[in-house]
């Protein structure tokens, strides 16, 4: 691991990256594949070529730590009521115009960056809170994916685990040292057409099904889906069956399905906030499909909330936005009813953190 002692004052040599015949870098990280002159920035605006290399400008620098429950990322199967030390740095590889961080994934000033902090220091910030993992999240871990991967490696060590949440933007070159740091994913499925991609976000919808189909089936990485829906652009019914279709058939009926709920920002503040209705809907589609777990976020529905056994309807996780209840699981993730299993990673016991939100300085 490469140890950083005055973090903000070096630059930090990326991966992923080749030289061109006319003397211009490659970024191979994402699917922009953004050809660099001496000088130039990516898309994402971290990464940079100086003097014929790629370097990662924001190594070591964030734009702040904070304590969530784990249940905020969303993940609702990784260590229910668990806490997460989460942060992020600056800038974006994708260009969503509803982007709801878009204040920290749109920065174009190192300013924003105000925290310095080695992996060790994370890690250790994590151990000393009683975090059971660190989140990369705010904006896209994919765009500083040596530090994300750093971080994990410093957290393993002692026991932490490591969570991306990510849109899942990445090439094949990528995925897999990236995803073998990684212990869980929330990956955000923006919709599901081509069109929508291109017009809405600047990026391509196939390049996020890679990853989903990579994470199913060549990792051991606990992952689940969350799809924002918007009023008008993403959440007719024809799309939304398309999509539960393909993640049963790909991905199968046991990754856990989030529909949460827009609400207007960034270029997209004359969109009206989704009706609690659409989601209900886009979630009774999903069960049609045979998908078992299925929830939506950003509305108060504690029954849609919760999570419950595949085969007897017990209700295993009782969920009041980001505060547990009844939890019917036992030590191996089994129904404590029928004693079938629930698909996820769990403890003992459920954790306590409950639905705070603690900013904290390294």
């Amino acid at each position: 691991m490469k140890l950083i002692s005055l973090v903000s004052d070096i630059n930090y040599a990326a991966r992923f990256w080749n030289t061109q015949e006319d003397g211009r870098i490659r970024c191979e990280l994402c699917p922009r594949l953004c050809h660099l002159k001496d000088g130039q920035r990516g898309f994402c605006y971290v990464r940079q070529n100086v003097k014929g290399q790629l370097d990662l400008t924001t190594y070591g620098r964030s734009s702040g730590f904070c304590i969530d429950p784990i249940e905020k990322k969303p993940l609702n199967h990784f260590f229910p009521g668990s806490s997460v030390l989460s942060f992020g740095t600056a800038g974006c590889n994708l260009g969503c115009k509803f982007c709801q961080n878009w204040d920290i994934s749109k920065a174009r000033s190192m300013d924003r960056l105000a925290d310095e902090a080695t992996p060790e220091r994370i890690a250790l910030a994590a151990q000393r809170s009683g975090c059971t993992s660190v989140a990369f999240t705010y904006n896209d871990p994919v765009i500083f994916a040596e530090y994300a991967i750093d971080v994990a490696a410093a957290c393993h060590e002692i026991g932490i685990k490591a969570v991306a949440v990510t849109a899942g933007y990445m090439t094949d070159l990528a995925r897999p040292e990236f995803y073998a740091s990684m212990d869980a994913a929330n990956v955000d499925l923006k919709g599901f057409t081509e069109h929508f991609y291109h017009k809405i976000t600047g990026g391509q919808l196939q390049p996020v099904l890679d990853t989903l189909v990579y994470l199913k089936h060549e990792t051991d990485v606990w992952f689940e889906i969350t799809n924002l829906l918007i009023p008008s652009q993403n959440d007719s019914e024809p799309e939304i069956e398309s999509m539960c279709g393909w993640i049963v058939e790909n991905l199968g009926v046991d990754v856990p399905l989030h529909f949460t709920a827009f609400h207007p920002d960034y270029r997209m503040r004359d969109v009206p906030r989704t009706p609690t209705a659409t989601l209900l809907r886009s979630r009774a589609i999903a069960k049609r499909h045979g998908i078992q777990y299925v929830y939506v976020g950003n509305v108060h529905e504690p029954e849609a909330s919760a999570t419950y056994c595949s085969q007897c309807g017990t209700c295993l996780v009782e969920r009041d936005w980001y505060q547990l209840g009844e939890y019917h699981l036992d030590a191996s993730g089994n129904c404590m009813t029928c004693g079938s299993p629930c698909a996820g990673r769990f403890g003992m016991t459920k954790g306590h953190w409950g639905a705070k939100r603690q900013p904290i300085s390294l």
